[in-house]
Protein backbone atom coordinates (compact mmCIF):
# COMPACT_ATOMS: atom_id res chain seq x y z
CA UNK A 1 0.00 0.00 0.00
CA UNK A 2 1.44 3.67 -0.88
CA UNK A 3 1.45 5.87 2.23
CA UNK A 4 1.72 9.41 1.45
CA UNK A 5 5.53 9.32 2.61
CA UNK A 6 6.33 7.19 -0.15
CA UNK A 7 4.14 8.81 -2.64
CA UNK A 8 6.26 11.83 -2.09
CA UNK A 9 9.93 9.81 -2.25
CA UNK A 10 8.86 7.79 -5.83
CA UNK A 11 8.00 11.38 -7.45
CA UNK A 12 10.72 13.00 -6.02
CA UNK A 13 13.11 10.38 -7.50
CA UNK A 14 11.62 9.97 -10.48
CA UNK A 15 11.55 13.17 -11.46
CA UNK A 16 15.93 12.36 -11.94
CA UNK A 17 16.08 15.93 -10.21
CA UNK A 18 19.69 17.74 -8.58
CA UNK A 19 17.38 18.47 -5.86
CA UNK A 20 17.16 15.14 -5.46
CA UNK A 21 20.97 14.52 -4.27
CA UNK A 22 21.27 17.21 -2.03
CA UNK A 23 18.38 15.64 0.01
CA UNK A 24 20.50 12.56 0.57
CA UNK A 25 22.32 14.33 3.52
CA UNK A 26 20.05 15.43 5.36
CA UNK A 27 18.51 14.35 9.02
CA UNK A 28 15.33 11.64 8.91
CA UNK A 29 12.73 14.86 9.60
CA UNK A 30 14.60 17.59 7.69
CA UNK A 31 14.43 14.64 4.62
CA UNK A 32 10.45 14.16 5.05
CA UNK A 33 9.53 17.80 4.72
CA UNK A 34 12.02 18.95 2.41
CA UNK A 35 10.93 16.23 0.06
CA UNK A 36 7.15 16.67 0.32
CA UNK A 37 7.70 20.33 -0.67
CA UNK A 38 9.87 18.99 -3.65
CA UNK A 39 7.23 17.08 -4.70
CA UNK A 40 4.68 19.81 -4.12
CA UNK A 41 6.50 21.73 -6.87
CA UNK A 42 6.69 19.11 -8.97
CA UNK A 43 2.66 18.24 -9.29
CA UNK A 44 1.69 21.68 -9.84
CA UNK A 45 4.46 22.09 -12.33
CA UNK A 46 3.81 18.91 -13.86
CA UNK A 47 0.06 20.17 -14.04
CA UNK A 48 1.53 22.76 -16.57
CA UNK A 49 4.15 21.17 -18.77
CA UNK A 50 2.44 17.87 -18.98
CA UNK A 51 -1.01 19.25 -19.63
CA UNK A 52 -1.39 20.34 -23.49
CA UNK A 53 -4.85 21.81 -23.16
CA UNK A 54 -4.54 25.53 -20.95
CA UNK A 55 -8.23 24.89 -19.56
CA UNK A 56 -7.48 22.25 -18.38
CA UNK A 57 -3.55 23.22 -16.90
CA UNK A 58 -6.12 26.12 -15.32
CA UNK A 59 -8.59 23.84 -13.82
CA UNK A 60 -5.79 21.23 -11.99
CA UNK A 61 -3.97 24.26 -10.55
CA UNK A 62 -7.41 25.65 -9.03
CA UNK A 63 -8.12 22.29 -7.66
CA UNK A 64 -4.54 22.75 -6.19
CA UNK A 65 -5.18 26.00 -4.81
CA UNK A 66 -8.46 24.81 -3.18
CA UNK A 67 -6.25 22.00 -1.58
CA UNK A 68 -3.53 23.99 -0.05
CA UNK A 69 -6.05 26.26 1.28
CA UNK A 70 -8.35 23.08 2.87
CA UNK A 71 -4.77 21.16 3.98
CA UNK A 72 -3.33 24.12 5.95
CA UNK A 73 -7.16 24.76 7.45
CA UNK A 74 -6.48 21.20 8.58
CA UNK A 75 -8.18 19.13 5.83
CA UNK A 76 -5.59 17.80 3.46
CA UNK A 77 -7.20 15.20 0.86
CA UNK A 78 -3.99 14.61 -1.53
CA UNK A 79 -0.96 12.01 -0.26
CA UNK A 80 1.29 15.34 -1.03
CA UNK A 81 -0.25 17.69 1.44
CA UNK A 82 -1.01 14.94 3.74
CA UNK A 83 3.00 14.24 4.22
CA UNK A 84 3.98 17.61 4.13
CA UNK A 85 1.89 18.94 7.00
CA UNK A 86 2.56 16.52 9.38
CA UNK A 87 6.44 16.90 8.31
CA UNK A 88 6.45 20.78 8.69
CA UNK A 89 4.62 19.89 12.09
CA UNK A 90 7.66 18.33 13.76
CA UNK A 91 9.89 20.72 12.49
CA UNK A 92 7.86 23.29 14.37
CA UNK A 93 7.64 25.30 11.04
CA UNK A 94 3.45 26.19 11.54
CA UNK A 95 3.08 29.59 10.84
CA UNK A 96 6.07 30.47 9.56
CA UNK A 97 5.88 27.97 5.94
CA UNK A 98 2.40 29.26 5.61
CA UNK A 99 -0.13 28.91 2.73
CA UNK A 100 0.89 31.42 0.69
CA UNK A 101 4.29 30.25 0.19
CA UNK A 102 2.39 27.63 -1.66
CA UNK A 103 -0.28 29.84 -3.09
CA UNK A 104 2.42 32.03 -4.69
CA UNK A 105 4.23 28.44 -6.48
CA UNK A 106 1.05 27.88 -7.88
CA UNK A 107 0.69 31.41 -9.10
CA UNK A 108 4.23 31.31 -10.61
CA UNK A 109 3.51 28.05 -12.84
CA UNK A 110 0.59 29.58 -13.69
CA UNK A 111 2.26 32.48 -15.75
CA UNK A 112 3.28 29.98 -17.52
CA UNK A 113 -0.04 29.09 -19.19
CA UNK A 114 -0.55 32.92 -20.29
CA UNK A 115 2.67 34.46 -20.65
CA UNK A 116 5.31 32.93 -23.30
CA UNK A 117 7.83 36.49 -23.61
CA UNK A 118 9.12 38.65 -20.97
CA UNK A 119 9.42 42.16 -21.99
CA UNK A 120 12.66 42.86 -19.79
CA UNK A 121 14.09 41.51 -16.54
CA UNK A 122 11.83 42.67 -13.75
CA UNK A 123 9.47 40.98 -15.84
CA UNK A 124 11.62 38.02 -15.68
CA UNK A 125 12.63 38.71 -11.81
CA UNK A 126 8.70 38.40 -11.19
CA UNK A 127 8.24 34.90 -12.24
CA UNK A 128 12.02 33.99 -11.14
CA UNK A 129 10.26 35.15 -7.73
CA UNK A 130 7.49 32.79 -7.67
CA UNK A 131 8.96 29.77 -8.99
CA UNK A 132 12.51 29.95 -7.85
CA UNK A 133 12.86 32.65 -4.94
CA UNK A 134 9.64 31.40 -2.85
CA UNK A 135 11.03 28.05 -3.06
CA UNK A 136 14.30 28.73 -2.05
CA UNK A 137 13.15 30.62 1.32
CA UNK A 138 10.37 27.35 2.42
CA UNK A 139 13.80 25.65 1.57
CA UNK A 140 15.91 27.92 3.91
CA UNK A 141 13.05 27.57 6.87
CA UNK A 142 13.71 23.18 6.40
CA UNK A 143 17.22 23.09 6.33
CA UNK A 144 16.81 25.33 9.91
CA UNK A 145 17.96 29.14 9.19
CA UNK A 146 18.85 30.98 12.54
CA UNK A 147 19.44 34.43 11.14
CA UNK A 148 17.00 36.69 8.52
CA UNK A 149 19.33 37.37 6.12
CA UNK A 150 19.21 33.91 5.09
CA UNK A 151 15.78 34.86 3.65
CA UNK A 152 17.55 37.18 1.25
CA UNK A 153 20.55 34.64 0.77
CA UNK A 154 17.91 31.67 -0.26
CA UNK A 155 16.37 34.14 -2.58
CA UNK A 156 18.89 34.90 -4.57
CA UNK A 157 19.71 31.93 -4.65
CA UNK A 158 16.79 30.65 -5.73
CA UNK A 159 16.57 33.23 -8.79
CA UNK A 160 20.68 32.05 -9.75
CA UNK A 161 19.38 28.32 -10.39
CA UNK A 162 16.55 29.35 -12.37
CA UNK A 163 17.90 31.12 -14.54
CA UNK A 164 20.43 28.64 -15.17
CA UNK A 165 17.72 25.94 -15.88
CA UNK A 166 16.41 28.96 -18.09
CA UNK A 167 19.89 28.61 -20.02
CA UNK A 168 19.78 25.31 -20.17
CA UNK A 169 16.37 24.89 -21.06
CA UNK A 170 16.08 27.24 -24.00
CA UNK A 171 15.70 24.89 -27.06
CA UNK A 172 13.37 22.46 -25.09
CA UNK A 173 11.07 25.80 -23.79
CA UNK A 174 10.93 27.08 -27.38
CA UNK A 175 9.60 23.92 -28.81
CA UNK A 176 6.92 24.47 -26.59
CA UNK A 177 6.37 28.45 -27.74
CA UNK A 178 8.22 30.03 -24.82
CA UNK A 179 11.36 32.33 -24.57
CA UNK A 180 12.22 33.37 -21.11
CA UNK A 181 14.87 35.41 -22.21
CA UNK A 182 13.85 38.84 -21.97
CA UNK A 183 12.83 40.75 -25.11
CA UNK A 184 14.82 43.42 -24.07
CA UNK A 185 17.82 41.51 -23.90
CA UNK A 186 17.08 39.30 -27.37
CA UNK A 187 16.73 43.50 -29.11
CA UNK A 188 20.11 44.32 -27.39
CA UNK A 189 22.22 41.76 -29.46
CA UNK A 190 19.59 41.47 -32.41
CA UNK A 191 18.60 37.78 -31.93
CA UNK A 192 15.35 37.61 -33.27
CA UNK A 193 12.72 35.78 -31.78
CA UNK A 194 11.91 33.40 -34.59
CA UNK A 195 15.96 32.29 -34.64
CA UNK A 196 15.27 31.06 -31.01
CA UNK A 197 12.22 29.09 -32.16
CA UNK A 198 14.16 27.45 -35.03
CA UNK A 199 17.18 26.45 -32.94
CA UNK A 200 19.09 28.96 -35.64
CA UNK A 201 22.89 28.82 -33.18
CA UNK A 202 24.53 32.25 -34.06
CA UNK A 203 27.44 34.25 -32.80
CA UNK A 204 24.64 36.83 -31.43
CA UNK A 205 22.91 34.44 -29.67
CA UNK A 206 25.83 33.22 -27.77
CA UNK A 207 26.97 36.51 -27.08
CA UNK A 208 22.76 36.67 -25.72
CA UNK A 209 23.81 33.63 -23.54
CA UNK A 210 27.48 34.76 -22.55
CA UNK A 211 25.94 37.43 -20.82
CA UNK A 212 23.22 35.61 -19.23
CA UNK A 213 25.57 33.21 -17.74
CA UNK A 214 27.30 36.34 -16.61
CA UNK A 215 24.04 37.42 -14.85
CA UNK A 216 23.01 33.98 -13.62
CA UNK A 217 27.24 33.74 -11.63
CA UNK A 218 26.57 37.06 -10.36
CA UNK A 219 23.39 35.69 -8.56
CA UNK A 220 25.53 33.01 -7.55
CA UNK A 221 28.38 35.34 -5.94
CA UNK A 222 25.95 37.43 -4.23
CA UNK A 223 23.80 34.70 -2.95
CA UNK A 224 26.74 33.26 -1.31
CA UNK A 225 27.98 36.19 0.08
CA UNK A 226 24.58 37.19 1.58
CA UNK A 227 24.57 33.43 3.59
CA UNK A 228 25.49 34.23 7.25
CA UNK A 229 28.33 31.84 8.84
CA UNK A 230 26.23 30.78 11.44
CA UNK A 231 23.52 29.28 9.07
CA UNK A 232 26.13 27.95 6.44
CA UNK A 233 26.53 24.63 8.06
CA UNK A 234 22.26 24.00 7.98
CA UNK A 235 22.47 25.48 4.80
CA UNK A 236 24.49 23.04 2.89
CA UNK A 237 21.93 21.40 1.05
CA UNK A 238 21.04 24.70 -0.58
CA UNK A 239 25.23 25.19 -1.61
CA UNK A 240 24.85 21.59 -3.26
CA UNK A 241 22.73 22.42 -5.00
CA UNK A 242 24.57 25.74 -5.95
CA UNK A 243 27.50 23.72 -6.58
CA UNK A 244 25.78 21.39 -8.65
CA UNK A 245 23.72 23.57 -10.87
CA UNK A 246 26.75 26.21 -11.16
CA UNK A 247 29.06 23.28 -12.28
CA UNK A 248 25.78 22.84 -14.77
CA UNK A 249 26.39 26.54 -16.41
CA UNK A 250 30.35 26.19 -16.60
CA UNK A 251 29.02 22.80 -18.48
CA UNK A 252 26.74 25.19 -20.68
CA UNK A 253 29.62 27.54 -21.71
CA UNK A 254 31.77 25.04 -22.37
CA UNK A 255 29.65 23.90 -24.74
CA UNK A 256 29.55 27.03 -26.55
CA UNK A 257 26.15 27.56 -25.69
CA UNK A 258 24.86 24.46 -27.45
CA UNK A 259 21.08 24.48 -25.57
CA UNK A 260 19.01 24.98 -29.18
CA UNK A 261 19.08 21.14 -29.68
CA UNK A 262 20.54 19.74 -26.90
CA UNK A 263 19.67 19.69 -23.25
CA UNK A 264 23.29 19.60 -21.67
CA UNK A 265 23.01 17.64 -18.23
CA UNK A 266 25.55 16.25 -16.14
CA UNK A 267 25.32 12.54 -14.89
CA UNK A 268 23.76 11.19 -11.53
CA UNK A 269 27.45 10.31 -10.13
CA UNK A 270 28.77 13.87 -10.39
CA UNK A 271 25.90 15.25 -8.77
CA UNK A 272 26.35 13.40 -6.24
CA UNK A 273 30.03 13.60 -6.11
CA UNK A 274 29.85 17.42 -6.42
CA UNK A 275 26.99 16.76 -2.98
CA UNK A 276 29.22 14.97 -1.77
CA UNK A 277 32.67 17.36 -1.68
CA UNK A 278 29.91 19.60 -0.13
CA UNK A 279 28.49 17.84 2.59
CA UNK A 280 32.27 16.63 3.44
CA UNK A 281 34.53 19.56 3.10
CA UNK A 282 31.91 22.58 3.05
Amino acid sequence: MTTPQTYVQEKAAQSGSSFYYAFLFLPKPKRAAITAFYAFCREVDDAVDETTDASIAATKLAWWRKEVSEAFAGQPHHPVMLALLPALTQLGLEGIVRAEHLLQIIEGCEMDLTQTRYLDQPNLDRYCHLVAGVVGEVAAHIFRQREVQTTAYAHKLGQALQLTNILRDVGEDARKGRIYLPVAELQQFDVKAHEVLNAIHSERFVALMRGQAAKAHQLYDAALALLPKEDRRAQKPGLMMAAIYRDLLREIERSNFKVLDQRISLTPLRKLWLAWKVQAFG
